[in-house]
């Protein structure tokens, strides 16, 4: 049944709290042992929207999935509690204030929601990326804060939107065979995986390697621009 009275969280809370004291098993995880279970569960949630349980039919897979990610969280902050350094509480205020200080385009500085709305994404992403950048003078470039075990297809589609966003050249494209569907890509990918197979090669490592070559021509772009 839904909670529709506010107990929910406060509930949560409670027992994991509870099982933190009482169950050995739960009272022996660390932030280190969690880790494992924080990227299963993920995964776990992952694969479920995958699937496409996020219809009606499905609401149960999908809450339970990420009723699993939320535990995690609530664990990791239950471990900090217990040091006396921060509360669940203190996350999501933290989180919060963090989504009201970066979309200034929908919030004013108190918190409050502006009168109108930016229309167009690029818009958003002007205004986001300002924010940022404001936040965090000391960043040495766009791909900064992207963590580096990202699988490699991921980490390249990142680091390529990040150098867009930053307005710089994303490097020369090879000629490759079009297309226009992800059934299309995926193929694509999967020939490119086997051709690599069928050499002996590591085409997660050689994709890792190439992103590096891209960030690295970016930054050095850059760098020739700050010096002109």
């Amino acid at each position: 049944m839904p909670a529709a009275d506010g107990t929910a969280v406060p509930r949560l809370l409670e027992v994991v709290a509870q099982l933190r004291e009482h169950c050995l098993w739960t009272r022996a995880l660390t932030h280190e042992s969690l880790v494992e279970y924080l990227i299963e569960e993920a995964h776990e949630l992952a694969d479920a929207i995958a699937a496409g349980h996020t219809g009606t039919a499905d609401a149960a897979e999908l809450k339970g999935e990420l009723a699993d990610v939320l535990y995690q969280v609530v664990l990791h902050a239950r471990l900090q509690e217990e040091q006396g350094r921060f509360s669940f509480e203190d996350v999501a205020a933290h989180l919060t204030g963090k989504l009201v200080r970066r979309n200034r385009h929908v919030f004013r500085a108190d918190g409050t929601l502006r009168e109108s709305f930016p229309e167009t994404l690029e818009e958003i992403e002007r205004s986001y990326d300002a924010v940022k950048a404001a936040e965090q003078p000391g960043r040495r470039g766009p791909f900064e804060g992207i963590p580096a075990s990202l699988p490699a297809l991921t980490l390249a589609a990142k680091s390529l939107d990040r150098a867009r966003r930053a307005g710089a050249v994303p490097g020369r494209s090879r000629a490759a065979a079009p297309a226009s569907s992800e059934d299309e890509l995926g193929d694509l990918l999967l020939d490119l995986v086997r051709t690599a197979a069928a050499q002996g090669l590591d085409p997660e490592l050689a994709l890792r390697k190439a992103v590096g070559r891209f960030q690295a021509g970016v930054m050095h772009e850059q760098g020739r621009g700050d010096l002109d």
